[in-house]
């Protein structure tokens, strides 16, 4: 990308909640419905919300190890201080979401879906976005530890005061995505996945060595 070239900017999501109503059932349900819900400090661990749909929802300090959330779809919705282990969003859409906070680890999210998302704040550990698709995504103020983004498809995603240690963009294709602001940027493998990614100088130093092996390049004294 030549420096003239403009980088389109990330569509935000713009959530406006009406009164929500405080989720009273004892589990969550595969293919459940939640309209207009509040999910305040509950536990939610291994429990089964597979293919459920949460529209105009907020879950707020919740437990999410390993539980099981394939095929999700969480729409005008934001999650705050959620928390957990091996939480499994595999095929999961997320769409006008906001993610704040986040302590998470082993996050299945392959095959994912992400339209309009904010990811701030926070800590996720091994993220999988294998085969995801991210479209008008930012990431701001998290710190990710070797994410995977292998094989997946950016589009206009921006990394604001990221950390991002160890990621792997192996097959990746990216459109308009603006890794300028990313604090630390530590590529463990799929260097060539930047094409179409904008960087900054001083990122472009620390990672000559990455182009130079992937250009076949010796640099010797």
């Amino acid at each position: 990308m030549t420096r003239n070239a403009a980088v389109r900017k990330a569509r935000r999501p713009e959530v406006r909640h009406p009164v929500l109503a405080p989720f009273m059932d004892p589990a969550l349900e595969p293919d459940g419905d939640y309209d207009g819900m509040e999910f305040t400090g509950l536990d939610l661990a291994g429990q089964d919300g597979g293919g459920a749909h949460f529209l105009d929802c907020r879950l707020d300090g919740v437990a999410l190890d390993e539980t099981r959330l394939t095929r999700a779809r969480f729409v005008d919705s934001v999650l705050t201080g959620v928390r957990g282990v091996g939480t499994d969003l595999a095929e999961a859409v997320l769409r006008d979401t906001e993610v704040l906070d986040a302590r998470m680890g082993g996050v299945q999210l392959h095959g994912a879906r992400l339209e309009r998302v904010v990811i701030r704040g926070g800590k996720i550990d091994y993220l999988n976005l294998r085969q995801a698709g991210l479209k008008d995504v930012v990431f701001e103020s998290v710190v990710l530890a070797e994410p995977d983004f292998g094989g997946a498809a950016l589009e206009r995603v921006e990394f604001h005061d990221c950390v991002l240690k160890g990621v792997d963009f192996s097959g990746a294709r990216m459109t308009d995505v603006d890794l300028r602001g990313a604090t630390r940027l530590e590529i463990a493998r799929g260097t060539e996945g930047l094409r179409g990614a904008v960087i900054s100088p001083p990122q472009l130093m620390d990672l000559a060595g990455h182009f130079a092996a992937h250009l076949g390049v010796r640099v010797e004294n």
